[in-house]
Order: structure tokens, then C-alpha cells, then sequence
């Protein structure tokens, strides 16, 4: 007989636990069900140990610049194997937490894996045996892998994917990076920042493909001046083994190229996960690209079938898939909640970092047929200058009429938390002369979203317009 609970949540990642633990909060009997550990990719595999890596990287930058402010340091020296120990220490302080979290919530978690059969069982499979599940409501949040390349197999040591390249225990001297969107250039910055020299191959004309043009030239042109080649409209060929590693051969505008590296990270993109979960014999529809058909309230077009997160298709974001998740969990509870949020930011790690909510400037003109665009440059900014980041800048999208805020992108110091000014703003419908009017404290680098609205309604401080 199938054991009876209100709701399974398949996968137990930043989507799939907030779910859970959300389910939990309104009364549901809910199992959570995990197939290797809890936090999914985000925590145990991306988002928390590539952000302690970047992390060391950019102090291991700024010690090696601090000469500009007397503080003179040489023969600096990195224990990587140390430095991957700290960061294991965050994950499982990370992963205990929401081991914590689930059991104060009512949540019970089973690991293994998951398959969905006919009337409204999960079978759950794991070295103990099997066990069936029997719930009203399934949420599927089983998440994303990464593509991998034609001829670039993956071994886990000289071509690798975006896990297996935060797991190496040592720096290499040489790195190439097939694929310049955001886990590319993420990990190729926190290498380059470690000492290993960069090479990028992207297949479009530009790095962050997607992204303001003018944000992304600001990453690639500091990639480049810290020593990275990079190849636009370049494609990696094949791979071959050398003494010296691995030697790859790559087409770009100029010709065929082949250089040796260390090792190769493939990021490419990324594949929903939805094989062996049975989907076809309950009748879970998919999009042409695979990913999982759902509706704003996250339903499936079986009942009682909900999907959350990367499964459901791009943008692969952490936080997306939590608001997803909670947004599942309270339909399920008889709430009328819908996804319908105005905004979602986006924040990418690289050096300097990049933010972006609303339309970029390209979109207000395709979607509207106008917009005014302004911009208040970092280097006008005391606290950044302080801080010796002064790369960058905020650029404010609004429409015609200099009133409505559409957009907010942003290259520099700490975007990815100054980002969330404006996502606020925008979700909250307020005006550009809202944001301009918001008193900042000084000196601090959120000014700079002050300061780029003062310049779209006329009334630029410090900053000239034309």
C-alpha cells in the first residue's frame, strides 16, 4: 500500500525546499524528496561555492593591487586546497540550515529517486529498497544540468562542466572557457583573479549574450585588460591530448586557432533534468526545448502536477525558482496566488560584477519605439573611488515622457546588491522621479541610482549631460 501524504516535492533544491518548507508552514503532510543533497545545484554545486571562490579571487586581486595605497605584498601565495576546505565549510553550514528548516517545518525528507505513476504516485527508489508515495499534489523541481558539447566529453579533470570546475584542488595556468555567457565568465574571472591565464570562446558576437551591449563591453574589455584573450564568433572545434594538458583547436573571425590549456570548462547552456521521472505516462506535457508546460499558478496540464524552477524553462535563477516554489505551495494550500511579479533581477559575478532588471534600452525601443536612457559613471562616485572600484556604471532605462522606469542595468561595484533598489521600484510601480527623490545616505554606492535618475528628469548633480 502507497504511504498517504498531502504533497511530494521532487528535488530539494532552492526551489523544491522553499516549496516544501512553504507546504509545511500551511498545514500539508509533505515529503521531501532529494536524490543526492539538500540545496540541489545552487547550493551544494553554483550559486554558494562558485560566490566563495569569486569571493577569494577578488581579494587575492586586491591584495595584489593594494601597492596604489602603500600597502606593498609580495609573494603572495594561495593554498588552494585550503581555500576549497573554507569554502566546503560554507555548504555545509548552508546545507544544515535547511536540513534545520524542514524538520521545524513538518517536512520530511527521503532520499532518492523519484518516478511519477498513475493515480497520483511518486515511487521513491534508494539503495534501501522502494517506496510509494500517494499524494493530492506533486511539485516537480528537479532543476537543470549542464549541455555537453559535441567532442568535449566531460572527465571530471581536463574538460570539465561548471561543477567539476569548482571542485579541482588546484589553480590552473592556463584555463579556456567554451561559452562567455554568465557561468562562463563568472568562473573564468575568479580563475583569472587567482592567477590562471584566461582565454574565452563565444559563438556570439558579444560576451553576456542578451545583456546590454554596453554593460557587457564594460566585462570584456576588463577581461581583456587583465590579460584574457577572447574569441567573439569563435566555436571550439575539438580537443586533443597533449604533454602539457589538453590541446584545443577553435575557429574564430581571424582564423583556426590551437593552444594548449590546463583545462577546459564547457558552459554552454543547460538542459532541464526530467528524464526518469515518468512524465509521458502521467501525461506532464513539454515545451519543444523539453522543458516542463505550466500555467502562472505553476500547474502542469495533469492535475495535481505543479514544476518549478529551471525544469520549467530560462531564466535560470536561484530566486526565481524560490518565488516559484512558493507560489506551488500556496496554490496547493487554496491560496489565489499567481506569478505575476512585475520584476526580476538578475545578477551575474563576474569582475567587475554585472545587475539587470526591466527592458534594456533595445527592448524599450523595440517594444515601445522610444525611451531616454541615462547614465551616472562610477568614477564620479566618492564611496567607489574609496573603494578603488570605479569601473562601471548605472545606466537607468524610463519611457518618453521621463516619468515611468523600465529599466535599470548595472556594471560595477557591489551591482548585485544595488540591484534590488531598483527591483523594488519597479515592481512597486514608482516613478523615475521617485527614485530620484529618495533621500541616499553618502557616502555609499546606491547613490549612483539616485543620482542617474536626477540625470533622466533633468536635474543631473554630479554628472554632466548633454
Amino acid at each position: 500500500m502507497a504511504r498517504r501524504v498531502d504533497a511530494v516535492v521532487i528535488g530539494g533544491g532552492p526551489g523544491g525546499y522553499v516549496s516544501a518548507i512553504r507546504l509545511g508552514q500551511l498545514g500539508k503532510k509533505t515529503v521531501l524528496v532529494e536524490k543526492q543533497r539538500l540545496g540541489g545545484v545552487c547550493l551544494n554545486e553554483g550559486c554558494i561555492p562558485s560566490k566563495a571562490l569569486i569571493s577569494a579571487g577578488r581579494l587575492a586581486r586586491k591584495i595584489r593591487e593594494a601597492g596604489e595605497i602603500g600597502f606593498e605584498s609580495t609573494g603572495l601565495k594561495i593554498d588552494f586546497q585550503k581555500t576549497q576546505a573554507w569554502k566546503n565549510r560554507v555548504v555545509n553550514r548552508l546545507r544544515g540550515g535547511i536540513k534545520l528548516l524542514c524538520e521545524k517545518n513538518g517536512v520530511e525528507v527521503v532520499y532518492g529517486e523519484a518516478e511519477l505513476k498513475a493515480g497520483n504516485i511518486v515511487l521513491v527508489k534508494n539503495s534501501g529498497g522502494a517506496e510509494e508515495l500517494q499524494a493530492d499534489s506533486t511539485v516537480i523541481a528537479t532543476g537543470s544540468g549542464p549541455i555537453e558539447l559535441k567532442g568535449f566529453s566531460f572527465d571530471g579533470n581536463l574538460i570539465v562542466d561548471s561543477t567539476a570546475v569548482l571542485e579541482q584542488n588546484n589553480i590552473p595556468k592556463r584555463l579556456l572557457v567554451i561559452g562567455g555567457g554568465i557561468t562562463g565568465l563568472e568562473v573564468g574571472c575568479m580563475y583569472q583573479n587567482l592567477g590562471a591565464q584566461l582565454t574565452v570562446v563565444e559563438l556570439m558576437n558579444q560576451v553576456l549574450p542578451g545583456f546590454d551591449p554596453e554593460v557587457a563591453d564594460v566585462v570584456y574589455k576588463t577581461l581583456l585588460k587583465r590579460g584574457a584573450k577572447i574569441y567573439l564568433g569563435g566555436e571550439a572545434v575539438s580537443p586533443e591530448a597533449s604533454d602539457g594538458g589538453v590541446r584545443v583547436r577553435f575557429r574564430s573571425a581571424s582564423g583556426e586557432v590551437a593552444e594548449e590549456f590546463d583545462r577546459v570548462l564547457v558552459a554552454v547552456g543547460r538542459k532541464p533534468n526530467t528524464n526518469g521521472l515518468g512524465l509521458e505516462d502521467v501525461g506532464v506535457k513539454l515545451d519543444q526545448k523539453g522543458f516542463i508546460k505550466v500555467d502562472e499558478q505553476m500547474r502542469s496540464t495533469t492535475s495535481g502536477i505543479y514544476a518549478i524552477g529551471d525544469v520549467v524553462g530560462p531564466p535560470f535563477l536561484a530566486h526565481k525558482a524560490s518565488r516559484e516554489g512558493i507560489v506551488a505551495a500556496e496554490v496547493i494550500g487554496g491560496m489565489s496566488t499567481a506569478f505575476d511579479n512585475r520584476a526580476m533581477p538578475s545578477a551575474v559575478f563576474t569582475d567587475p560584477e554585472v545587475a539587470t532588471v526591466g527592458l534594456t534600452e533595445e527592448e524599450a525601443k523595440r517594444t515601445l519605439g522610444g525611451c531616454v536612457v541615462e547614465r551616472f559613471p562610477f568614477q564620479a562616485s566618492g564611496r567607489a573611488l574609496t573603494e578603488r572600484e570605479t569601473n562601471g556604471f548605472v545606466k537607468i532605462v524610463a519611457d518618453v515622457q521621463r516619468k515611468r522606469l523600465l529599466g535599470v542595468h548595472i556594471v560595477g561595484p557591489d551591482a548585485s546588491d544595488i540591484i534590488s533598489e531598483a527591483a523594488l521600484a519597479i515592481e512597486m510601480g514608482a516613478s523615475v522621479e521617485d527614485l530620484a527623490l529618495t533621500i541616499h545616505p553618502h557616502p555609499t554606492l546606491p547613490e549612483a541610482l539616485m543620482e542617474a535618475a536626477e540625470a533622466i528628469i533633468g536635474a543631473p548633480i554630479h554628472v554632466l549631460t548633454k
